[in-house]
């Protein structure tokens, strides 16, 4: 075995994809966790970098934006179903039309942000007729490129690639196995898996697999509940993504008549997967105030979903100097739907010892804390 990646959410079968890919000998470790985020995320896919952003930010953000499309694209071809659709965006505000235009528009006119496309100014009244649930005094911006994805459809999408490329699975809580100078491979139930380099892709639990080391990852869990909602006899499949600029609040529309609002951030909660009363109460009061139509909707479920958190906001990528044989690849926290797939061809470059052509230092797991 060349390659094992333990954690099958996004991270892990996306580099399970790249890596088979290329013919490289590869195995996926999944304890699949009730809980992994993959499977919660609210779907909003807004990839691309501000100004603000530090350089090495900058320049993940826009290769991770250019490479989404046609990874999923890739996908499509070979016949899977992704669960990704680039319906088109919307940032709105109920204070006038701007929602951000200038700066919205100057960063799509820069050539390696093309994927956003067009730019365009949108008057009030104007988003909710593209989503009616909008108030119809909002103006915004519509963002042509923007996106939405089902988390457990663009997973499973990866993951079945990678299986007809050779991929094999294991189900079980892995152990790293470690000889005292560097990481061979992992344990799954008694049964010992060899290979020269392991991903640790495991999200939330990630710190947990790499304590038997005695690494102290810096890594959190941070628990998320998303509810959806319900439109009987409305249809939102063109429905694009919005965001409510002042709040930085983002909402999904999924076919037939589904609607998913941005939940909870709750990184006192631990490992607790439960559905709780304030959680709920906080998504659906947030929810009607922003959307006030949606009172009249069918609450369906809450998800809940352990983001893996870091201290400093930054993702956890690359190797552990004092580990050789790893390879960490976690820590995206809430973007893990927009920035999994490139975080996972990234770590499997770093597997093979090829050229991410990336400045990782920021990124670095072992770097310290603030």
């Amino acid at each position: 075995m060349d390659v094992i990646i333990v954690g099958g959410g996004i991270v892990g079968a996306s580099a399970a994809f790249h890596l088979t890919r290329k013919g490289v000998s590869t195995a996926l470790v999944d304890a699949a966790h009730p809980g992994q985020a993959t499977a919660a995320g609210t779907g909003a896919v807004f990839p691309w970098p501000f100004p603000w952003d530090a350089p090495a930010v900058w320049e993940f953000k826009a290769r991770a934006a250019a490479h989404y499309p046609e990874l999923m694209d890739e996908l499509a071809r070979d016949g899977h179903l992704t669960g990704y659709e680039a319906v088109g965006g919307m940032s709105v505000d109920r204070e006038g039309d701007d929602a951000g235009y200038e700066l919205l528009r100057a960063l799509a006119q820069r050539p390696e942000l093309a994927t956003m496309g067009r730019v365009e100014r949108l008057p009030a009244g104007e988003p909710a007729r593209r989503f009616p649930l909008v108030p119809e005094a909002y103006g915004g911006v519509h963002i042509e490129g923007m996106a939405r994805v089902n988390g457990r459809r663009a997973r499973a999408a990866l993951f079945n690639a990678a299986e007809e490329r050779g991929l094999r699975y294991h189900k079980g809580r892995a152990h790293l196995a470690w000889n005292g100078h560097r990481v061979t491979g992992v344990s799954v139930d008694g049964d010992e898996l060899e290979a020269a380099t392991v991903i640790v892709a495991a999200g939330a639990w990630s710190a947990d697999l790499l304590a038997a080391t005695g690494t102290d990852l810096p890594l959190f869990p941070v628990r998320g509940q998303m509810t959806h909602f319900a439109l009987p006899g409305t249809s939102t499949r063109r429905w694009p993504v919005v965001r409510f600029g002042e709040r930085d609040y983002f909402v999904c529309a999924f076919g037939p008549d589904r609607v998913v609002t941005g939940g909870t951030v709750e990184p006192e909660a631990g490992f607790d997967l439960r559905t709780t009363a304030g959680g709920l109460l906080h998504n659906l009061s947030t929810a009607v105030e922003v959307l006030p139509a949606l009172a009249g909707a069918t609450v369906v479920e809450t998800r809940v979903g352990l983001r893996p958190g870091t201290q400093d906001g930054q993702q956890l990528l690359g190797a552990l100097d004092h580990l050789p044989g790893v390879v960490v690849a976690t820590g995206l926290g809430g973007q893990g739907l927009t920035f999994g797939p490139y975080q996972g061809l990234v770590a499997a470059r770093l597997a093979t010892g090829e050229d991410t052509g990336l400045d990782l230092a920021a990124f670095r797991p072992d770097r310290p804390a603030d």
